[in-house]
């Protein structure tokens, strides 16, 4: 019964941590699409 319950925890666990990784490397609405290369070239100031 306690192995059961640990299991469950444990899936829940991972499906919660997937959720949320999803919602954190979604796009959102407002963003706008930034080329990464362009974005490194502003950030090199000497």
């Amino acid at each position: 019964m306690l192995t059961n319950i640990i299991l469950v925890v444990i899936l829940l666990h991972l499906v919660v941590g997937f959720g949320w990784l999803m919602y954190k490397l979604a796009p959102r609405k407002g963003d706008e699409l930034i080329d990464s290369s362009e974005d490194l070239d502003n950030d090199i100031e000497l």
